[in-house]
């Protein structure tokens, strides 16, 4: 197990290592481009890592927020609380209005059906008016 530990801890800081440098911005690589620092990690198995972690990199927390992507740096949208974004609100009350003449016609439909159901229970047909008494059949 031991002899498996001498192996697997050097690998597995390599690796890390190696990401760590993959995704570090190329401005917050200190004293050597982010390619001669890739070199010198995989070609440097047990030193190169630990070099990286120690020196090669600004290890403070980067303002505004940015990621090691260039591309998400430069394409980032300004987030907007859905209380103070119009485009919500917009469709909150398109919503709402849309809701609200589904339910009128909700409750029309369920008043003309009580209404003919009442018809029926009364024996009255959908032509003759409620009261009058129903046709005599001989």
């Amino acid at each position: 197990m031991f002899r498996a530990l001498i192996y697997l801890l050097p690998l597995a800081l390599t690796i890390y290592a190696f990401i760590d440098c993959l995704n570090t911005p190329e401005d917050e690589a200190k004293h050597l481009p982010k390619v001669a620092w890739v070199f010198i990690i995989l070609l440097f198995w047990i030193v190169g890592p630990i070099v990286w972690l120690a020196a090669g990199k600004l290890r403070h927390a980067p303002a505004g927020g940015r990621t090691p992507s260039e591309w998400h740096r430069n394409h980032r949208t300004e987030w907007v609380a859905p209380d103070d974004n119009p485009e919500f609100l917009q469709s909150l009350r398109a919503e709402n209005r849309r809701d609200e003449s589904l339910l009128k016609d909700w409750e029309a439909d369920l008043r003309r059906r009580e209404e003919e159901l009442k018809r029926r229970e009364s024996g009255t047909g959908p032509d003759e008016a409620p009261g009058t008494p129903p046709p005599a059949t001989a």
